[in-house]
């Protein structure tokens, strides 16, 4: 569906918009009480009614970082609870970070939601991500230097911890979901949150309103995360073929990873990284990479030995260039 299209969604936009999960036994929902997420509870509950062959259950994360927000999460509970739909309220415990909190929040958000998704046998967990939050999120890469994994944006579908993340929106604007909820009668909370400049996403959307008058605008960046993901597409193609000339699984040969275009050496760097640290590689800095990978290729002329720690990698070069990848050993605690 474009992103263009009116709030005038009929029962056959939105079958279109969940058919890809036409064999889900179960999905589960992740409503934050916002416009966004209430018109997908409202889509969500409308096809499974017409369907009656999957089951639409709701989860409310709680992060406690508000005093509105127990209250908020109990009227999810009930709009739930008129549409027929399970709902849980899941709680973010504990002592909240004093820095990075979005993010950190972020991270909590997902794990409380994963973690119920595979609880109620879940085939997917739906978010609300929408063409704004994409335009919000490429611009966010691009103002950080990120590569070309990172300008593709977000994807339709992802997994995290063997869960399939579906972001079935990503094709409607927020005016028009704001506009569907409208239209049904149902209403929604306006975080405040959204509003405080202390926040990233907060200044970005600022940001984009202005760069909109320069044509920069939501749909060109929908279309620069476009050609990246092709871009990205052609890159893992390559780097498939150049891991099967320098090795896959154990030492590599380091002179074979540097013949390849820097790009390809970077990914094939990053996949090992991860691998042997035990990271997520989407979120190893591409600038890490970057030096990891010029002091390599430094040692690798002077036909020196070279070692780095690099995102709980233990990255060795010997000096015949030969090039391993370890975990990196639990550090010592405790006083000498």
């Amino acid at each position: 569906m474009s992103a263009r299209r009116s709030h005038a969604f009929s029962s056959a936009d939105i079958d279109a918009l969940f058919a890809p999960f036409g064999r889900a036994k179960a999905l589960l929902i992740a409503v934050s009480g916002g416009p966004d997420s209430t018109a997908l509870l409202l889509m969500a509950a409308e096809w499974a009614k017409r369907r009656r062959k999957t089951r639409i259950e709701a989860a409310t994360v709680d992060h406690g970082l508000r005093p509105e927000s127990a209250e908020e999460a109990k009227a999810v509970a009930a709009l739930c609870a008129r549409l027929g739909v399970g709902h849980r309220i899941l709680q973010w415990k504990g002592v909240k970070p004093t820095s990075r909190l979005q993010e950190r929040a972020r991270e909590a958000r997902y794990r409380l939601l994963v973690d119920h998704a595979k609880a109620i046998s879940a085939d997917a967990l739906m978010t609300a991500h929408h063409a704004d939050d994409q335009a919000e999120t490429v611009l966010f890469r691009l103002l950080r230097g990120s590569g070309v994994a990172g300008l593709r944006g977000m994807d339709v579908m992802t997994a995290r911890d063997g869960m399939t993340i579906a972001r079935p929106l990503m094709g409607l604007k927020k005016r028009d979901l704001i506009a569907f909820a409208k239209a049904r009668g149902t209403p929604f909370i306006d975080d405040p949150s959204n509003a405080d400049p202390r926040f990233a996403r907060t200044r970005l959307r600022a940001l984009l309103a202005r760069l909109d008058e320069e044509g920069l605008n939501a749909d060109a960046l929908d279309r620069l995360a476009r050609r990246a993901r092709e871009t990205e597409e052609a890159l893992a193609h390559l780097t498939a073929e150049v891991e099967t000339q320098v090795g896959s699984e154990g030492a590599m040969d380091a002179r074979a990873l540097f013949a390849a275009p820097i790009a390809i050496a970077h990914r094939i760097l990053t996949r090992r990284i991860a691998e042997a640290g035990g990271r997520d590689a989407t979120r190893i800095g591409l600038e890490k990479i970057e030096t990891l990978a010029a002091g390599l290729r430094a040692a690798l002329e002077d036909r020196q030995a070279y070692g780095a720690n690099v995102a709980g990698a233990l990255v060795r070069l010997t000096a015949k260039g030969r090039l391993s990848f370890a975990p990196e050993p639990p550090r010592k605690s405790g006083r000498r």
